[in-house]
């Protein structure tokens, strides 16, 4: 069949008034509907016309629905004169540039608090280690490409004398049972209950999104993501998990939503880009109202990638529970690179975490280290100051390409070995030597969590870079 063919007459011509809502009409027709009849897709156009009310958060029709009844208005939009308040953690240990991000995210219209963690470095749209609390808006860049990015530690019951003592059986189990980049997938892949989410049958680019994520379910990214075999020391008597202090064998992974999460990631930001125009410096941090059906529909997506990322560390830790034969003690996971809707000074607002933990009232969470530095296992302590969060790391203290461009294989090579680690792939730039002291950044934020163990990594699984 012919591929489909519209105009602004044709849509004219059936009664669509003139204005932004003919391009909307004519590029979600030639995007979902390029294979149908030209007098099918026209009739389908009438009867939004007729009733656009009916067709409100329709995945498909709704974007055309709001342009006939709320049309959103595209205006440059100004930074404000004065910024939202806010409180940095280990302000000395944070570059000039890292915090003159937070001072122009928190200039945004829209911005009611923010903070920054002591592992707070640059990156795009709000810092690394970032916090904004935003007032019925949401900036896709503010939650990040990779939405959802995680962390995931099992504890098993098993004595870690045997990570040393049975080495190559464990490098064996990572090598086998874990997959990492752009091309490597499992064989076979369940069908998670993720895949029923309803958000891979309203939106439509989503939709599109399905099989790639199918099969890349259980695997994990490049980067900084890796799989680890460790050893945990649980210190905390009264731990929330009643496992009595000691020594264990850990698995921690750290991976995001992958390409879902990616394309998500690049579509939402663009239209946030367009309908929200922001001066140079803050053009990354262009957000989507929440009342628009851009806005919820992103929220819908930013949620099923983050279920996503989820259920990739469900099957990864799945598949390494069997191949040890042997079932977690208990298993301690969070978020970053998210939003929630949360209460600020009583209010509910729209928390980003760009690379932060959420450290509320006793939820607890892992901030790991660096490969030969450790891990902390911790419980939050709900300080309102940082907007109830902690860092998602040790933070970058040399930039990848700096990295790459100072740092010898030879000494990374040494320091692995001296520290007994050993590691599958990775690169020169996630050498411990590029990321911060860990023990530095966790000493900058006491007030906002209590550590209650430890992780150690002893064998590590990354990409090959």
């Amino acid at each position: 069949m012919a591929k489909l063919k519209l105009r602004g007459k044709d849509l004219i011509a059936i009664g669509y008034p003139q204005g932004k809502v003919i391009s909307i009409a004519i590029d979600t027709m030639l995007r979902n509907y390029k294979r149908e009849r030209k007098d099918k897709v026209l009739q389908r156009l009438k009867t939004v016309l007729k009733d656009p009310e009916k067709y409100h958060g329709d995945g498909v029709m709704g974007k055309i629905a709001e342009a006939l009844v709320r049309p959103v208005q595209v205006e440059a939009q100004k930074l404000t004169t004065h910024r939202a308040p806010f409180t940095i953690f280990g302000e000395n240990e944070i570059a000039d540039q890292a915090k003159h991000q937070l001072y122009t995210a928190l200039k945004l219209p829209v911005a009611r608090a923010g903070a920054l963690m002591p592992d707070g470095h640059s990156g795009y749209g709000l810092p690394i280690g970032g916090v904004l609390a935003t007032e019925n808006a949401v900036i896709p860049y503010g939650v990040g490409v990779d939405i959802g990015c995680r962390m995931c530690l099992s504890i098993y019951d098993i004595n870690i004398s045997y990570l040393e003592g049975h080495k190559d059986k464990y490098i064996q189990l990572l090598q086998d049972h874990t997959k990492f980049g752009g091309y490597e997938t499992h064989d076979s892949i369940p069908m998670h209950e993720i895949f029923d989410h309803n958000a891979f049958n309203e939106i439509p680019m989503v939709k599109r999104l399905k099989n790639k994520a199918i099969k890349q379910l259980g695997s994990s990214g490049g980067g900084n993501h890796f799989v680890e075999f460790g050893s945990v020391e649980i210190t905390d008597q009264n731990n929330e998990f009643d496992i009595p202090p000691g020594k264990y064998l850990g698995i921690l992974s750290h991976s995001g939503s992958r390409g879902l999460g990616a394309n998500i990631a690049k579509h939402y930001t663009k239209l946030a880009m367009q309908q929200q125009p922001l001066p140079q410096e803050a053009k990354h941090l262009a957000w989507l109202d929440l009342n628009t059906h851009d806005g919820q529909e992103y929220w819908m997506a930013m949620n099923l990638a983050g279920d996503y990322a989820s259920a990739c560390h469900d099957d990864i830790h799945r598949r390494l529970s069997k191949a040890l034969g042997s079932r977690p003690l208990t298993i301690i996971e969070n978020h970053h690179n998210f939003a929630w809707k949360e209460q600020v000074d009583g209010k509910e607002m729209i928390v980003h975490r760009k690379g932060a933990t959420p450290a509320g009232k006793n939820i607890l969470g892992i901030i790991p280290g660096s490969m030969t530095a450790p891990g902390f296992i911790v419980r939050g302590k709900g300080n309102p100051a940082s907007i109830n969060s902690a860092s998602h790391g040790a933070g970058r203290q040399l930039s990848r390409r700096k990295a790459k461009n100072t740092l010898r294989g030879s000494e990374v090579r040494k320091m692995l070995k001296d520290h007994g680690v050993h590691v599958i792939g990775s690169g020169i730039d996630e050498a411990p030597m590029a990321y911060k002291d860990i023990r530095k950044v966790m000493a900058n934020q006491t007030e906002l969590v209590e550590v209650i163990g430890t992780f150690t990594p002893k064998i590590i699984r990354m990409d090959k870079n």
